[in-house]
């Protein structure tokens, strides 16, 4: 499409450049400026009139109009006229006038009526930063089937979407499905054919082609059909001459960390780098790989790594963000886990690692927080996107609502489990008192289970010292009192309980993320969510699922959002008419048409 000059600033102010973006700006009404043959009472309505005689009164100018589409004469009337409307009317003159007709008594009146430049139409009225005629001529201009074929869209998404804007009859006010269907699929075509767009290609520093599967038999444990076909869809990007761009994502407990050190197998003689969030994360990560990968020299890098440890030595690195902040080897393969919980410069310095010169590592990210399926089928027209949805053994959680009248068996429970040798988490919303909170802070919380209760540890977002507290409540402790602090990172084998105070506050993702904590190793786990609403839909969803990608579908159907959630690639995109909950279908067939559009 060919845009004239004069227009391009007007698409600029819309923020758009296309004329699909520009055809799914729907009206928001229409005027109907059609000539009819008799008066409409209580509508508004155009004529074809001449201006017989202008009278005035002290607050009103009154228009006798011959009305030629009428056959009669109707009178026209200004309230508090301003100087500019009186030049409007010259008598004698003929014209088209629009206004709202009103009759009472036998006599009927066009309130303020306006002179217009063309009758006998549906004129459609629009609220963008543009003028509603401006807008409506640049639609006529460039909202045409022509261009919006030759932008790839279906003839029948076309045919819908022009006559939402050039209707032969007055339309409904409410959208029907089938008008509906040709906006979503519209957006999202707009959307992800530009992510598309953006997509770019770099010849990689090397192949990786070592054998995985030899490494895989030998393992104490089949790895799932879903992580299997991760490794395989890594092992495809791995063999193509340019770098690899790929996500993973996969539920708590999903077994990301197999698919990691698969990656680290195959690129066998190159290097790796392996970068996570948290000194206890990266030692996790290296206490497997060296189970695991018992021939390769794995290195751990954190802040307290002497600075004259050889890092060219190792076929692994594994550390923190102190990584970034050292003279790395050249690596072939460049893995990140939870980028989105690193820092702007840290991801800046880890964006200059991947992407510096001419050759690029292969890179992957990994992520504990499922996302939608239809979320993860727009993001892969940007990057590739794997999904690992099960894990390698089901849980047996319980998951409940909790009153303060349960209180006394909750209680009961945690002395119970406590005896076991089992280990219970307490989050509370805040750290410190709050008058319009409505629930105990931790602060205010810590008396009662510290005196009633021994092996209570205390740690939130602000304690320097988290990392220490949790490593010795992992090893030592019986309840653990935090914030949500706690959502991702460190693995507590012996955690069998969790209690979220005041959940409601608390989007489903994270209420699934503090779920995952317990259970990790088999144990029958409980996860009771403790509030003082009376009912409440949301929770009771939450309760009759444990799939993080079902829950993160429930979490955008019940904040009604259409925007893409926190942390993905296109961080903060709203959606004029798609909706992430709700249109899966719609963005699956987006993305068929355009995995064959050349």
């Amino acid at each position: 499409m060919q845009i004239e000059q004069a227009d391009i600033d007007k698409f600029k102010k819309l923020g758009i450049y296309s004329a699909t973006e520009l055809a799914f700006i729907a009206p928001v009404r229409f005027e109907d400026r059609r000539l009819y043959p008799q008066l409409r009472d209580g509508t508004e309505q155009a004529i074809d009139a001449t201006v017989e005689r202008i009278s005035r009164t002290p607050r009103t100018v009154l228009v006798t109009l011959y009305v030629h589409n009428f056959g009669h004469r109707i009178e026209g009337v200004l309230f508090n006229p301003k100087p500019y409307m009186l030049r409007t009317f010259t008598e004698g003159e003929r014209a088209y006038y629009y206004g709202r007709i009103a009759c009472a008594q036998g006599k009927c009146q066009m309130t303020h009526p306006q002179k217009i430049p063309v009758a006998g139409t549906l004129t459609p009225k629009y609220k963008t930063v543009l003028r509603t005629d401006v807008m409506a001529r640049l639609v006529m201009r460039y909202a045409t089937l022509e261009n919006l074929l030759e932008e790839g869209l279906p003839l029948r998404v076309c045919d819908a979407l022009l006559q939402i804007h050039f209707p032969k009859e007055a339309p409904p006010k409410e959208h029907s499905q089938a008008t509906l269907y040709a906006l979503k699929y519209a957006e999202l075509y707009s959307y992800m054919r530009s992510l598309k767009g953006k997509r770019r290609y770099f010849k990689a520093i090397a192949p990786l082609t070592n054998d995985w599967r030899g490494w895989a038999m030998k393992l104490p444990f089949m790895l799932t059909d879903e992580q299997v076909a991760a490794i395989e869809a890594i092992e495809r990007d791995f063999k193509k001459p340019h770098a690899a761009k790929r996500m993973v994502v996969g539920d708590v407990g999903a077994g990301k960390t197999m698919v990691i050190l698969a990656a680290m197998q195959m690129a066998t003689p190159h290097k790796s780098i392996l970068m996570a969030p948290t000194t206890i994360l990266a030692n996790q990560l290296y206490e497997e790989a060296k189970k695991f990968l018992p021939a390769k020299k794995i290195q751990l890098v954190t802040n307290a790594t002497p600075k004259k440890t050889k890092l060219d030595e190792a076929n692994v690195l594994i550390g923190t963000h102190a990584l970034l902040y050292r003279d790395l080897p050249e690596a072939a393969l460049v893995m990140v886990d939870e980028q989105h919980r690193f820092g702007t410069a840290q991801r800046h310095k880890l964006e200059k690692l991947i992407s510096e010169g001419d050759r690029r590592p292969h890179y992957l990210q990994f992520s504990a927080t499922p996302i939608p399926r239809t979320q993860a089928m727009i993001d892969s027209a940007h990057i590739d996107v794997s999904l690992i949805t099960k894990t390698p053994f089901e849980k047996d959680i319980t998951t409940r609502v909790i009153h303060k009248q349960d209180f006394s068996a909750l209680l009961q429970h945690i002395k119970n489990e406590i005896a076991l040798g089992h280990q219970i988490l307490l989050v509370y919303p805040l750290v410190e008192e709050s008058e319009s909170m409505g629930y105990q802070s931790i602060e205010e919380a810590r008396g009662y289970w510290e005196k009633h209760f021994k092996n209570v540890y205390v740690t939130h977002g602000k304690d320097k010292e988290k990392e220490a507290v949790l490593e010795t409540f992992r090893d030592n402790g019986d309840i653990l009192l935090a914030t949500t602090v706690v959502e991702v990172g460190i693995s507590l084998p012996r955690l069998t309980t969790v209690v979220i105070v005041g959940a409601e506050r608390l989007g489903l993702a994270t209420l699934h993320q503090l779920r995952g904590r317990v259970s990790r190793n088999g144990l029958k786990g409980w996860c009771y969510l403790y509030t003082t609403l009376p009912n409440s839909e949301r929770l009771d969803a939450f309760v009759q699922t444990d799939n993080g990608f079902d829950i993160a579908a429930l979490d955008l159907k019940f904040r009604k959002s259409g925007d893409l959630l926190k942390g993905s690639i296109q961080s903060g995109k709203k959606f004029l008419w798609a909706d992430l909950a709700e249109d899966e279908a719609i963005v699956r067939e987006v993305k068929e048409a355009l995995s064959v559009e050349r």
